[in-house]
């Protein structure tokens, strides 16, 4: 009987570095829960960014306090699970792991400006215009050593990252 893996993980870093393509193929691959953070964004939150209007720290409290909850919850039934979460200041996750999931491992998906941004002109049936790459590269507080966060070049393929993650998860 194959284990059941319990890890916590959350996908992070700005609009384009794939945190929700790699997030979903790691959880698929580990056989666990996969939450897109982006659902769990209030409406008025969501209409603000679909405005270019970049989210304040206010404005991301409830959501963060969301993702903690889910994070917890895991936590507390022993099961593992991904969330894709842009995770962009040290505070946002000294939140995430002061709710209770101190257990959490950040996936800090890390990339140049040009490829994040033709990353985003690309994208298609996003709320997320491509205007607001550059306020989220100004608000990224990248990790720290002491937060050891398991760091990935995003100039690789989604399938040699996901293989790589594996790898260090099991």
């Amino acid at each position: 009987m194959r284990a059941v893996h319990t890890g916590l993980y959350v996908m992070m870093g700005v609009c384009g570095s794939g945190k929700s393509l790699i997030g979903a193929e790691f959880a698929r691959a580990l056989d666990i829960e996969f939450v897109e953070g982006d659902d769990l964004h209030p409406p008025d939150n969501v209409q603000r960014m679909a405005a270019g209007i970049p989210l304040t720290d206010a404005d991301r409290h409830g959501w963060l306090r969301e993702i903690a909850t889910r994070l917890r919850e895991a936590q507390r039934t022993g099961v593992g699970l991904v969330v894709a979460c842009s995770a962009l200041k040290r505070s946002y996750r000294d939140l995430l792991r002061s709710a209770g999931a101190a257990d959490v491992r950040f996936v800090y998906l890390a990339g140049n400006r040009a490829l994040l941004a033709e990353r985003m002109a690309k994208r298609r049936g996003h709320f997320m215009p491509p205007a607001l790459l550059e306020s989220q590269l100004a608000t990224l507080e990248a990790p720290s050593p002491d937060e050891q966060a398991w760091v990935c070049d995003i100039s690789e393929a989604p399938e040699a990252i996901v293989a790589g993650l594996v790898s260090r998860a099991v």
